[in-house]
C-alpha cells in the first residue's frame, strides 16, 4: 500500500520518529483487518491531502466575506465552494459546513430551535438513540426534557403509534428523528406530519445514512425537516467532522448557534477537504458505491441470520447491521473481543427490549475497498466460526489478513 498524501512518513520520520512508527503501526492495522464499524470508511487521497495543506494554518473566525481575521481570502473560496456543493449534493437552500462533529452539528440545531427546559421527542437511547438524543451523560439530557419513543416488540421498526401519541400529549418543541443503531430507512413524511400537528420543529440527525442519500441510496430528509445534522466521515467517505443543512429562513439562526455560539474558528484544512468529499458524492461511481454498500449489507445481514444470529428488523435497509450473538453462546461483548482477535473490528450496541448487548457492523469501509457480495459471504462465515468456538481466532486472523491483503484501502 502507497503512503497517502496526508501521512509522508519518509519526511514523518527523520522529523520525529516515534509518532512515525504509530502512524505507520495504525496504517499496517487498517490494512490487515476488516474495519466493520459502521461509523468508520477509508477517505479518499484527496480528501487527505486537503487535510494536510497549508490551509490548516489559516485562522478563520466568523464566515466567508465577514472573517474576524485578515488573510481569509482564499480560505473563503474554499468555503464557498463547500457550501455550495453540499447545498447542490443535497437539494438544501442553505448549508454550514463548520461543525466540527456530528454531536456539534446537534448541538448547533438545538441551539437555534430551542431553550433549556424545552421538550424534545427522540428516539430513546435503548432503542439505538444517540448520546445527543438525551442521555443524562450529554448536554442534551442535562438541558433539556427528552421523551424517548421505542420500536415495536416483535418486528423492531420505529413505533409510529407511540410517536404520535407521545407528541400529542407532551407536545415537544422539537421531534427528532435519526439513529446510530436502527438498520431501516426512516419515514421522514410521517415525522414532518406528526410534527405539524404539535407545532413542532423537526431535526433529521441524519449522521450515519447521510451518504447514502448523496449517493441516492437512501431517502433524503431535507424536503421534510427543519434541519438535517450529518457527519462527513461515515458512508460519505470525507474528513471527519459535521454538517448542517436547513431552510433558508433558519440559515442566520443556525450560522449563529455555529458561531459565535458553540464554536470558535473553522477548521478551513477541514471545510477544504469537506468540498473535495461533496464533489466526489457527486459522481456516478460513487451513487454506485453507495448502491454497493446497501446491497452488501443485506447480503451480509441474510447470512448472518442464515448462522444463528438474531439480526434486528430482520434485515437492513442501510449501510447497517445490528444483530444478537446468543444463540451461538456468546453475548455482545464477549464476541466483540473474539471477533477483534479474529481481525474483524466492530462495535457492541442496545439490544431493543432487553438489558443484553449486541453487535453493530456497517459495510462502509470494506466496500471501499472493493469488496462485494462473495466477500460478504465469506465474511459472515468467519463470523459464525469463531462465535461458535470452531475457528480459532488466531487462524481466522490469517484468513482475515489473506482477504484484506486483496483489498487494500489505498493500492499501489
Amino acid at each position: 500500500m502507497t503512503v497517502t498524501p496526508a501521512i509522508e512518513a519518509d519526511v514523518l520520520r527523520r522529523q520525529d520518529p516515534e509518532l512515525a512508527d504509530i502512524l505507520l503501526g495504525e496504517r499496517e492495522r487498517q490494512a490487515t483487518t476488516l474495519q466493520l464499524i459502521a461509523a468508520e470508511n477509508f477517505s479518499s487521497p484527496a480528501v487527505l491531502a486537503a487535510l494536510g495543506s497549508p490551509l490548516a494554518n489559516k485562522y478563520a473566525e466568523g464566515y466567508p466575506g465577514a472573517r474576524h481575521h485578515g488573510g481569509c481570502e482564499i480560505v473563503d473560496v474554499a468555503e464557498r465552494l463547500a457550501v455550495e456543493r453540499a447545498k447542490a449534493l443535497f437539494g438544501a437552500d442553505h448549508a454550514n459546513v463548520q461543525a466540527h462533529s456530528g454531536s456539534s452539528a446537534v448541538l448547533a440545531a438545538y441551539a437555534a430551535l430551542l431553550r433549556p427546559g424545552d421538550t424534545v421527542l427522540a428516539l430513546g437511547l435503548p432503542y439505538g438513540g444517540h448520546l445527543t438524543h438525551g442521555s443524562p451523560a450529554n448536554f442534551s439530557g442535562r438541558w433539556f426534557d427528552f421523551v424517548g419513543y421505542g420500536v415495536e416488540a416483535e418486528s423492531g421498526f420505529v413505533d409510529h403509534e407511540q410517536v404520535r401519541t407521545l407528541a400529542h400529549t407532551r407536545r415537544p418543541k422539537a421531534i427528532v428523528c435519526g439513529s446510530i443503531a436502527y438498520p431501516r430507512h426512516l419515514d421522514y413524511a410521517f415525522f414532518r406530519e406528526v410534527a405539524d400537528e404539535v407545532g413542532a420543529y423537526l431535526i433529521a440527525d441524519a449522521a450515519h445514512p447521510l451518504g447514502l442519500v448523496a449517493g441516492g441510496a437512501a431517502p433524503n430528509p431535507v424536503p421534510y425537516a427543519d434541519i438535517v445534522c450529518g457527519t462527513t466521515h461515515k458512508v460519505l467517505r470525507g474528513p471527519r467532522g459535521g454538517v448542517i443543512l436547513c431552510r433558508a429562513e433558519l440559515a442566520e439562526r443556525v450560522d449563529r448557534a455555529v458561531f459565535p455560539f458553540t464554536q470558535g474558528g473553522a477548521q478551513m484544512h477541514t471545510i477544504a477537504a469537506k468540498a473535495v468529499a461533496f464533489g466526489e458524492a457527486a459522481t456516478p461511481a460513487f451513487a454506485a458505491y453507495a448502491h454497493q454498500v446497501v446491497a452488501n449489507a443485506r447480503v451480509l445481514a441474510a447470512r448472518l441470520a442464515a448462522e444463528g444470529l438474531v439480526v434486528t428488523t430482520g434485515g437492513t435497509d442501510t449501510h447497517l447491521i445490528t444483530a444478537d450473538p446468543a444463540p451461538l453462546g456468546v453475548e455482545g461483548r464477549a464476541a466483540r473481543g473474539r471477533l477483534a482477535a479474529a481481525g474483524l473490528v466492530l462495535d457492541c450496541c442496545a439490544l431493543p427490549h432487553g438489558d443484553a448487548r449486541g453487535l453493530r457492523l456497517g459495510t462502509a469501509a470494506i466496500t471501499t475497498q472493493g469488496m462485494g457480495e462473495a466477500e460478504m459471504i465469506r465474511i459472515a462465515g468467519l463470523f459464525a466460526g469463531v462465535l461458535r468456538g470452531v475457528t480459532d481466532p488466531s487462524r481466522a486472523r490469517e484468513e482475515v489478513r489473506e482477504l484484506a491483503g486483496g483489498f487494500p484501502p489505498y493500492p499501489a
